[in-house]
């Protein structure tokens, strides 16, 4: 194999095929990227047999083949002169190399037949938005857990059906619900829950590539990402996801509207010192929310603004961070703050109903 390409292409492609291949395997070869040419043709690809990406590059193309190039290759290609670069390998050899301006390295490699087959490009999708993919996904994803030990709950459930996009996620202390229309939604709907690092990486690929829109294919047990030329392919999650629906409460005791970035603002500030276990406390009274915290390594802080709240007082605790980051998700200049009782659970929302945040109190001591 023999072919040349412009440094910026070959090293921003290797990174983004870098963050697929496994950092924690066994398996050699999987921490590694295959690099194939063909007449008229390069790709990079990689996979962690959990996801799979096959990407373009544009090359000239001397001599066709393959090999499996180290993820430090990005790093080497990233740091020569600008201009184009040489990859060369002859087959069953062990070593390839990578020439640009005055540097030259001789990688050790693996051979291209020692990389695993791919899943198929096959499947009819739905189009969607690469925006409304991407910011669907970021309002979700931080929802979703990161305890292998129930694995359901680290991936998105991902609806497309006629009512549009609707993703969930949840750790089992706070749950995400986010809801797009699409211009061509399908006439049968089709879900299935994605792992949460697909969906991240899906959006980083379609930025990258400068991508108007993905075609996403939901299967049986798999799901595959068209990004223009680019293909992710990723397994689903087997098992059974919780019913969001019977998860948010119907009605509330009291929901107050809120600027957003004022209120963002207050639980920045305050949430300094609400580190670890220490919650933060809202504390309401006629007219008035104070936020408050109290470490007794820290120090204590509290921050009071008008809010339209009647009634008996009442104070409610959360988790610092995922209540920052639930207001952080709402769209718009409003946030609407649904509450019953300090042992039951907070739903934030927008104005458009679009997105709906629901988290777990902490129980406060005295």
């Amino acid at each position: 194999m023999r072919l040349t390409i412009s440094r910026d292409e070959l090293s921003s492609k290797l990174a983004l095929a870098g963050r697929i291949a496994s950092t924690k395997t066994t398996v050699p070869v999987l921490g590694h990227i295959a690099l194939v040419a063909h007449e008229g043709s390069v790709e990079l690809r990689a996979t962690d047999m959990e996801l799979s990406l096959r990407l373009p590059l544009e090359a000239s193309v001397e001599e066709a083949g393959g090999v499996v190039l180290p993820r430090l290759a990005a790093d080497i290609v990233r740091s020569l002169a600008e201009g184009s670069v040489l990859v060369e390998h002859r087959r069953g050899e062990g070593v390839a190399t990578i020439t640009g301006g005055a540097s030259s390295f001789a990688l050790n490699c693996l051979q291209e037949s020692e990389f695993p087959a791919l899943p198929p490009d096959a499947g009819e999708g739905v189009v969607i938005p690469a925006s409304v993919l991407a910011a669907t996904t970021d309002r979700v994803v931080r929802a979703a857990s990161r305890d292998e030990s129930r694995p359901v709950l680290t991936g998105v459930l991902v609806r497309i059906g006629g009512d549009g996009l609707t993703m969930v996620a949840t750790d089992s202390y706070r749950l995400a619900v986010a809801q797009a229309a699409l211009p061509a939604p399908p006439a049968e709907p089709r879900e299935g829950i994605v792992p949460s690092r697909a969906l991240v990486e899906v959006g980083r690929i379609a930025s990258a590539l400068k991508a108007d829109a993905v075609e996403v294919v939901l299967g049986d047990d798999g799901a595959l990402f068209r990004v223009g030329d680019a293909r992710l392919t990723s397994r689903l999650i087997e098992g059974q996801f919780p019913d969001f629906r019977q998860l948010l409460p119907e009605s509330f005791d009291h929901e107050l509207v809120f600027d957003r970035a004022e209120l963002l603002g207050v639980l920045t500030r305050i949430g300094v010192l609400a580190q670890r276990t220490t919650p933060i406390r809202l504390r309401f009274e006629e007219g008035a929310m104070t936020v408050s915290a109290i470490s007794e390594q820290l120090g204590q802080g509290r921050e009071t603004i008008p809010t339209p709240y009647t009634g008996e007082p009442l104070e409610i605790g959360f988790n610092a961070d995922f209540l920052r980051e639930g207001v952080d998700a709402v769209e718009g200049d409003e946030v609407r703050f649904g509450i019953i009782s300090p042992l039951r659970p907070g739903l934030l929302r927008g104005v458009d109903g679009g997105y709906r945040y629901l988290l777990m109190p902490i129980r406060l001591n005295a």
